[in-house]
């Protein structure tokens, strides 16, 4: 996870998101990582345009949001109607024990 925040550092500051640049942000953390890590992060962000998927993540942020405001209206609506479920259940039964 550091190692997405140093890239995201070095990217609003326009900086190169490089291993060098990286480690340093890293060192000027405490943080340490493996020269693995770095390489991979580093070659999994190369071609990657980081401002695109910062708006992308956003636009999934946004619409997912009112679908969450949405979640206690629909538990209500669950229990009235398994409320009219258990009505009609003893209506029904009343009707055969008459």
């Amino acid at each position: 996870m550091e190692l997405i925040y140093a890239a995201m550092l070095l990217h609003r500051a326009k900086k190169d998101i490089n291993e060098e640049n990286v480690k340093k942000v890293m060192q000027a953390i405490g943080i340490q990582k493996t020269d693995a890590e770095v390489k991979a992060l580093v070659a999994a962000l190369n071609g990657v345009d980081i401002d695109k998927a910062i708006k992308e993540a956003a636009t999934v942020a946004v619409a997912a949001a009112p679908a969450a405001g949405h979640a206690p209206a629909a538990a209500a609506e669950k229990k009235q109607d398994e409320k009219k479920s258990e009505e009609a259940t003893a209506a029904g039964l009343s009707a055969l024990f008459g």
